[in-house]
């Protein structure tokens, strides 16, 4: 089939990927007028390297391999370890840390030239029985069997086809960025969780750290002119190295993002228009599921349009294949130490206090059957 996808992002990129792959032909239309680049870096579990290899993408000498997860207290008490080394072998990938500008490099590269469109922003769609039609903001026509909406959490594709229901604010905002490391994070991965929300941070390879702070976040709250300043009061006190990273930091490093949360719908899609990553189920960046869950959407969308004869039933088929998990997912990433307020703040670190007899190997074996739990690949 001529599968036209929206959107030139991660989910975009690697699904135009398998479809060419699969023997479709792929048409990707990008609103942007190049490749968007910029963003932090992005944690890829067991899964989500799993499918990018299955894509022929090889990560090998990009980003960080990861070997171990770590939870602490705003103190720096350490209250859970994660083999995440043991997972790897147990599923045969490994988890990574890649800049976001990185992977959606590796992803383009691996396309026929041409197959990206830039400066085409979908405004119009029309479907039949037949096929599928768009129109860009300039007028441009494109047609073609079934189209794929990976237009991110704000999709145009799926209000055009779903309607409203946007994603709503969650009351928590990230304040992220990747920058030169001030000192050698190794191949661990850590947060650290306290009344006064979340640090975390992890190597992304080439001698750059990703790192973040979540915290309470209003919709009416005037601008933050001064982030840093913000960050240091708010973390004052914590334990090593949150003052470190904070001060090896300068202005402009630190970005915003509100966490938003997509309510998941029954049936990702109508007709030959199916949804997938965050213009189907956007959730929250807590712990790391958002882009995973994209790449379990690529998978067993691919799969279904070759396994289902009648385009027209393909959505069906993949929403049922797809939802739970994603719902699962974005529930994880919902109230998994959630930052909404102080009295969950309190609950989280008190949890996380209670965690704290939980052997290694027991809390790998936890986190394991959670990742098999979320995906359709492992």
């Amino acid at each position: 089939m001529r599968v036209l996808v929206v959107g030139a992002g991660i989910s975009g990129l690697a699904a135009a990927r398998g479809l060419i792959a699969a023997g479709h032909e792929a048409v990707v239309l990008e609103q942007a007028p190049g490749l968007r680049l910029g963003g932090g870096a992005v944690t890829l579990w067991c899964n989500g390297t799993a499918i990018l290899g299955d894509l022929g993408v090889d990560l090998e000498g990009t980003g960080q391999r990861l070997t171990t997860l770590c939870l602490r207290t705003a103190s720096g008490r350490q209250v859970l370890e994660f083999d995440l080394e043991a997972l790897a072998e147990r599923f045969g990938s490994a988890a990574r840390v890649i800049p976001r500008g990185s992977l959606i490099t590796l992803l383009e590269n691996g396309l026929p030239e041409g197959t990206v469109r830039f400066g085409a922003r979908v405004m119009k769609l029309q479907a039949d029985g037949d096929g599928v039609r768009v129109w860009t903001q300039t007028g441009q026509e494109y047609s073609g069997d079934f189209l794929v909406g990976a237009d991110g959490v704000h999709s145009q594709v799926r209000a055009l086809v779903l309607g409203g229901d946007p994603a709503a604010l969650t009351g928590v905002a990230v304040w992220q960025g990747l920058t030169p490391a001030p000192f050698d994070p190794g191949s661990v991965t850590t947060m650290m969780v306290g009344r006064q929300g979340h640090f975390g941070f992890m190597g992304a390879g080439d001698g750059l750290m990703q790192w973040f702070f979540d915290v309470p976040w209003s919709p009416g709250a005037p601008p933050e002119g001064r982030p840093l300043e913000m960050l240091r009061r708010r973390f004052v006190g914590w334990g090593s190295p949150v003052e470190q990273v904070l001060a090896s930091l300068g202005d402009g490093d630190a970005e915003m993002f509100p966490h938003t949360r997509h309510k998941v719908p029954c049936r990702w899609g109508a007709g030959r228009c199916a949804l997938l990553g965050d213009a189907a189920h956007g959730m929250p960046p807590v712990m790391a599921h958002g882009t995973n869950q994209a790449l379990e959407d690529v998978a067993t969308l691919v799969d279904c349009l070759g396994a289902v004869p009648d385009p027209a039933a393909v959505v069906r088929v993949y929403s049922s294949k797809r939802r739970r998990q994603a719902a699962l997912a974005s529930t994880v990433a919902s109230h998994s130490l959630a930052v909404s307020g102080p009295r969950t703040l309190m609950q989280s670190e008190y949890l996380m206090r209670m965690n704290g007899a939980t052997p290694p190997r027991l809390a790998t074996r936890g986190f394991g059957r959670l990742l098999r739990t979320l995906s359709n690949r492992i």
